[in-house]
């Protein structure tokens, strides 16, 4: 190898050149509060810290699911316990309705308000979430799920299906409840020694119709039956208390694990300051020890050192 003045350049050049590189890569490092500023800082704690921002959006995903399906339970909630509150004053008029001092004018009159109740069942059982979509239809969740026939009889237009959403890697939860399984069925029997369905809703015009007509056999069997179906609604009301239960204790499982990645990534990418003053403090000190030397040998030749 060659001594030369020009080699004493280039090397100094090169010195200060590295020095320079370290010194702005840790001003960047502090700037930022980041030791991972580049991919090619170190590859291997960049791929880690890619990994975990992937787990960190799954399980962000999983949250915000959770808030959409606490919004829905809370609506359903509402609607069932607005429809039990109905139920109980419809069985309040029923048996004011069977006492015998009721004359057929004041039964007319009760009859009318078990129709307004009736009515108002129906408009919970057709409620809305925040979206727009109905509570009760099942997957068709932009049909009402009740609605009137040319008679004037209410029907189910919705369907039986439980809709089904990801709020953890192993952890799945209903998202809805289908009417059929709040507003339920009672069974009467036939007259025949047989037992037959019938419908919620039909169950209570059949309530109606006998306080019209002073039916007090009907009456009677119209006030047990709004007793199975309070107890629909009550089972319905419980599902979705289960449901809101479950709910709550995944966010909690949720959150651990978001705080745990977070606390994993900040360890791996995070800048100590400490440190890195430091080391700033020491490339500062390298880089003007190195301009310092420089300018000394910047301003010799070999020719100085040949006699």
């Amino acid at each position: 190898m060659k001594i030369s003045t020009t080699l004493y350049f280039d090397r100094a050049t090169q010195q200060m050149g590295n020095v320079q590189a370290n010194l702005s890569k840790v001003q960047e490092q502090m700037s930022t509060g980041l030791q991972i500023v580049k991919p090619s800082d170190a590859p291997d704690k960049a791929a880690l810290v890619t990994r975990m921002e992937s787990e960190l959006s799954r399980q962000t995903s999983y949250q915000e699911t959770l808030k959409a399906v606490n919004v829905r339970l809370t609506a359903q909630e509402t609607a069932l316990k607005n429809t039990s509150d109905v139920l109980y004053r419809i069985k309040e008029l029923a048996t004011q309705a069977a006492n015998d001092t009721l004359s057929s004018a004041d039964r007319q009159s009760v009859a009318l308000e078990l129709g307004a109740l009736r009515e108002q069942i129906m408009s919970l059982g057709n409620s809305q979430d925040s979206n727009g979509n109905y509570l009760f239809s099942g997957s068709k969740a932009s049909t009402p799920p009740y609605a009137k026939d040319s008679a004037g009889v209410v029907y189910y237009q919705g369907d039986q299906a439980r809709m089904k959403v990801n709020v953890g890697d192993s952890r799945r939860m209903n998202l809805n409840m289908p009417g059929s399984d709040a507003y339920v069925r009672v069974v009467r029997d036939d007259g025949k020694g047989g037992k037959t369905g019938v419908d919620f809703f039909q169950a209570l015009d059949d309530l109606v119709t006998a306080v019209k007509s002073s039916d007090h056999t009907n009456i009677q069997r119209g006030i047990s039956e709004v007793d199975a179906l309070q107890q629909g609604v009550s089972d319905g009301l419980a599902q979705v208390g289960t449901d809101l239960t479950v709910v709550d204790m995944q966010n909690s499982v949720l959150d651990e694990v978001v705080l745990r990645l977070k606390a994993t990534r900040s360890d791996v990418e995070d800048l100590d300051y400490t440190e890195a003053i430091t080391r700033m403090n020491k490339d500062q000190l390298a880089l003007q020890a190195a301009q310092s030397g420089f300018s000394k040998i910047s301003q010799l030749s070999l020719f100085n050192y040949i006699k």
